[in-house]
Parts: C-alpha cells; structure tokens; sequence
C-alpha cells in the first residue's frame, strides 16, 4: 500500500441539486389493472358461496347438458351448473393458494435472512442445503409430500407451500449476500442493533420490491399447483371442489362437451394473472427510488473552522490486513497518528487499501479478512482489546465515499440518524430528531426538519455527504 499523510482544509460547498416533496405512492396502470381483477376474484370469492352453494350442489335431471338457456357452461354428470360450481369454487382455490403462499414467504424468507445472519460455518451449510432443495422441481416435491400425508385439501396446502420454500430461501439468502455487504448494514452491526432487528428493519425492507414479485409469482404458481395436484386427486375431496376437481370432472367429456372445462380453466388464469398483475405493480409503487422528484438548486457556503486543542487522539501503528484463506496482504504494516484538529489524509491508488484501513480502526473489518496490529488506540481506549459497542458508535463515525450505498434507502433520514443516539445515548426519539436536525442546519442544508422526513433518494449526492458529516 502507498501511503501519505496531508493536511488538507477544509473543502468549500458548491451548488448541488437537491429532490423536492413528498413521497408519494406512485399509481401505474398495471398495478390499476391488477387491483380491479383482484377485485373482482375477492368479490366473486365472498358472494358465490353466500348465493349459488345449492344451485352448485343441488342433483337435477338436466345431467351433461352443453351450453344452454338457464346453463350457459353446461352441467356435469349430475346435472349440477357448472358456472354456478366454478364461481364457488373460487373461495376454497384462492384461500388455499393463498395459505400455501404464506408458509411458503414466512418459513423462506426466514431461512434466507438467517442463513445470512448466522456464523460462517452455519450459513456454508444453509447455503449448501438450499442449493440441494432448489435442485428438485417443485411440483414433483409437492407431488410426493402430498402423497405421503395423504388426500386432502390441507395436505396440499401443506405440500405446494413446502416445495416453495426453497425458492423463497434462495432468492432472499441472495439479496441478503449482498445488503449484508452493504455501509448501512455494517453501521448498524457497528451500533449494536440485534439480529432480530438488523434483519426486519434494515435486511427485509430492501427485499420489498423482488419480494413482492415473488410472492404473487409464487401466489398465480400455487393456484395452478394446487389445482393441477387436485386434478390427479390429491386435493380436495368430495364434496368439497375446487378448480382442480372441476377440470377433471370436464376431462371425461372433453370431446362430447367441451365447454365443461372452459368455466374453469377462465377461472384460474383470470385469477392467477391478477396477481401477477398485482404483484408487478406493487413492485414499481413500493419502491422509494422509483419515486420522481422535482429538481432545484441550493447554494450552500463553506462554515467557519473551530479550533481544537492539539494531543493525540488516534494511534494505529503497524497495520496489517491479509486474506483468510489465501494469506495474501492486502494492506502491509501501515502506522499512522491523528492529533485533535489535525487532518489527515491518506493516498494511493484505487484498491491500495485505504478504506481497508480505516475498517481495522473502527472495527468493521469485512468477513474473510484478518487485520492484526501492533497497536491501536483511540484516546485513552484500546482498540485491540474489548470495546463496550457504546463507545465505538458514539466515538467512531465513517463517512463513506459513496453515501449513495452508506443509507439505507427504504428508511427515512431522521430515522436512521437518530438510531445511535437513541440506543446508545438515551434521548427520545424526538431530542434525537432535534439534534440531527441541528447538525443538518451546521452543514448549511435547507429546511433541515423536512430532509429528516425524506428518503435517501430524494437528496443529491453531495447533500447526502453532507447529512453524513453532520451525523459524525
């Protein structure tokens, strides 16, 4: 690593541009479309069954009848109506799908998170397992669970929403892999949030939009699984039907009466491609980046130095970071010293290890490496021994060189500026506000009580640098 050490003052603001309003949930035209199908599947859903239950189960002599006044898709072999049989079915089918996509998400989503959450040797396991249960077809493990619990509606929810688990767990475990790796995950680790909390405040709420998509994937899937297991007899039984047992029952006649089958095979993908309706509009609306905002420009001017008395505040001397398993150096026996008001710059060229050694000092040193140090204090503290979490968030702050991956985007600023002082400093949650508030108008940024309500997004990149350097 090539080193050097500079004084360097203070860097003068220039015009930036800056996002404008509200949030605001952005409406889009397949979300709309979506919704009124998914309406009118719920309104079907609630009413059939409360009006047409015994014109759908009554026996009458009107038995295989096509397309006729008073039956417009026929009756079956028992001269039931068969529109009156689809439009009641569509209760227990999408309540089933529905059942089979929520243990499915939950158990999914919940292995994937913690797979990554978990220590190394756990997560190389978990990972490893995943990989093996995606490497089978969901249908045909859905097909065996339900052949072994047996032939019922609940075994069937029961075995689409196994099947689906591993893909959940995979996608999610992958999207961790990566937020996991990300500044505001590391902060956070750094202010000792809980991994309960680090997973649903910071990990899953950046999952939404590929989460969304996933889930109403998974929910048009299971209709047609639930419906195709039902099909073979593996679902419900009578007298209990659904759109499965429906098809089949059309199947014997398909060639005599073919309209049998149309109610519902419409039925299933009129429902199933209301959800993927729903699901890809949700998608776009949920996510804070997609959001358009109104530019305009801020002038901001450069703030007064302060002075501060001169004696050592940071002393790291023989810096060593090298790669676990291939043992090469990454940054090689780097000493430095920081006094108070002193500044201190670092050179060299990209990948040199800079911000490398800047982890070993504030203790976020990234999984897989190994930094060692012949010393390393911070004050009167010893970096290398044991560090109350208190005192490394409320004494050691980064700012980091791309703020655009240092914040996390699905939180509001004044949320996540205040966690530290919250947790680690004892304030309230609105003292905590007031003060980030503060630090915002000592940057010189305008209107500093509404960027606290704002995303990420909706600053430039330079005003995002300046609320991190307020928060410090």
């Amino acid at each position: 690593m090539t080193d050097a050490t500079t004084a360097a003052p203070a860097a003068t603001a220039t015009p930036v541009a800056a996002g404008g309003g509200k949030r605001r949930f952005s409406w889009n035209g397949t979300l709309v479309v979506g919704l009124v199908m998914s309406g009118v599947v719920v309104l079907v859903a609630v009413l059939a069954p409360l009006f047409l239950t015994d014109e759908a189960t009554a026996l009458s002599s009107d038995a295989g009848l096509g397309s006729a006044p008073g039956h417009p898709l026929g009756t079956d072999s028992l001269g039931r109506d068969m529109l009156a049989r689809t439009l009641v079915a569509t209760r227990v089918t999408v309540l089933m799908a529905l059942a089979a996509t929520a243990i499915a998400g939950l158990a999914g989503i919940a292995i994937g998170v913690g797979v990554w959450l978990a220590p190394r040797r756990v997560r190389e396991l978990g990972l490893r397992a995943i990989e093996f249960a995606v490497s089978y077809p969901t249908l045909l493990v859905a097909i065996m669970i339900a052949a072994i619990l047996g032939q019922s509606a609940t075994t069937v929810v029961i075995a689409i929403g196994i099947a689906n688990v591993a893909g959940f767990a995979r996608l999610t475990a992958n999207l961790a892999a990566g937020l996991s790796q990300r500044d505001f995950v590391s902060q956070a680790r750094l202010v000792g949030v809980p991994a309960h909390r680090l997973a649903l405040r910071h990990v899953l709420p950046n999952m939404a939009e590929p989460m969304l998509i996933l889930l109403t994937q998974t929910l048009a899937g299971a209709l047609v699984e639930i419906s195709g297991l039902s099909f073979v007899g593996l679902g419900s039984q009578n007298p209990s039907f659904d759109f499965g047992t429906l098809l089949q029952d059309g199947l014997g006649r398909l060639m005599v009466n073919p309209v049998l089958v149309v109610g519902p095979a419409f039925a299933l993908f009129f429902t199933s491609l209301a959800a993927l309706f729903v699901g890809d509009g949700l998608a776009a609306a949920a996510n804070p980046r997609s959001v358009g905002t109104r530019a305009r420009l801020l002038r901001a001017g450069r703030g007064d130095a302060t002075s501060a008395p001169t004696r050592r505040l940071l002393t790291a001397e023989h810096v060593t970071v090298t790669h676990a398993r291939s043992g090469r150096e990454l940054v090689r026996d780097v000493s430095l010293h920081i006094d108070r008001g002193e500044i201190l710059g670092i050179v060299g060229e990209s990948g040199s290890g800079k911000s490398l050694t800047a982890s070993v000092v504030s203790r976020l040193v990234p999984e897989g490496l190994h930094a060692t140090a012949g010393r390393l204090t911070l004050g009167e503290t010893d970096l290398l021994g044991k560090v109350p979490p208190t005192e490394l968030a409320t004494r050691i702050g980064l700012v980091y060189q791309d703020p655009g991956t240092s914040l996390n985007p699905a939180l509001t600023l004044g949320s996540q500026f205040s966690d530290v002082l919250v947790a680690h400093r004892g304030m309230s949650r609105r003292a905590a506000r007031a003060r980030i508030a503060a630090g915002f108008r000592s940057v010189l940024l305008l209107d500093p009580e509404g960027r606290l309500r704002q995303h990420p997004h909706e600053l430039s990149g330079g005003m995002k640098q300046r609320a991190m350097i307020s928060s410090r």
